[in-house]
């Protein structure tokens, strides 16, 4: 079955199943089809498919292929559209001067290519002259990442990079600038890292097969972190904070 979307592959197989069957039942109600015409046309004995339709058992995604294929219908025919909508891709809304950049959990913010609605907490905006100005420094493939994403500081990071963070601070992440070269020649990065499920903002360097990761608040200790086999430290970066938003 060419199911080719990242919204098929989240939702639930059984509610797949499930709506083929309300599909399937709609047309015999309608007297389109008959159980027997479509056992035979899919190659199924006739007790298969009405236990099928009967809830008694279930098909296999290969017997879904063949009833989809004899009935004309789509996998896309299948889902609920308020699913879809939920999980769809967010469109780049630009208003003027402005672009909305998605607030999302650090989780998603460091593993997700593409930001999708039911992720978003809350949308930014930022100039579009500022974010054309921001230069990218890509190592890997995040090319056909979505850029930027906003992350909210907590407590214990914003107080780790001290005075330059602050609790509460909103910021501005460039995921196309995971590589450890200066941005500017005088001054470190700082950077959101992906660190035990969540996030972290530190300064980073490597030392031999080590992620260091350094606060500007020296109250709080340095982290040291093994990189895995076959892992460079551009695979634990987010991205670059390149905007900090405090509130007053």
């Amino acid at each position: 079955m060419d199911i080719g979307s990242a919204t098929l592959t989240a939702m639930k197989f059984k509610a797949l199943q499930e709506n083929l069957r309300k599909a399937l039942r709609a047309r015999i109600e309608q007297g389109e089809l008959t159980g027997m015409g479509l056992a035979e046309a899919a190659g199924f004995r006739q007790a298969h498919i009405s236990n099928f339709l009967n809830r008694k058992r279930g098909l296999s995604v290969e017997g879904m292929d063949r009833v989809l294929r004899v009935e004309h219908l789509s996998v896309l025919d299948l889902l609920d559209p308020e699913e879809v909508n939920r999980r769809a891709s967010l469109p780049v809304t630009k208003e003027h001067e402005f672009e909305d950049v998605c607030l999302v959990p650090a989780a998603i913010a460091a593993r997700e290519p593409s930001i999708v609605r039911m992720d978003v907490e809350e949308l930014h905006k930022y100039r579009h002259s500022f974010l054309r100005k921001l230069r990218p420094e890509i190592e890997g493939k995040r090319e056909n990442w979505d850029r930027f994403v906003v992350l909210k500081v907590d407590a214990r990071e914003g107080m780790s990079m001290f005075p330059r963070l602050l609790p509460g601070a909103t910021l501005l992440v460039d995921r196309h600038y995971n590589s450890l070269k200066p941005y500017r020649r005088t001054e470190s990065n700082m950077y959101a890292v992906f660190r035990n499920g969540g996030c972290t903002l530190k300064y980073v360097e490597v030392s031999g097969k080590n992620l260091v990761l350094r606060p500007n608040n020296p109250a709080y200790p340095v982290e040291v972190v093994p990189l895995l086999s076959g892992k460079t430290a551009s695979d634990y970066v987010i991205g670059r904070i390149c905007h900090v938003g405090i509130e007053t």
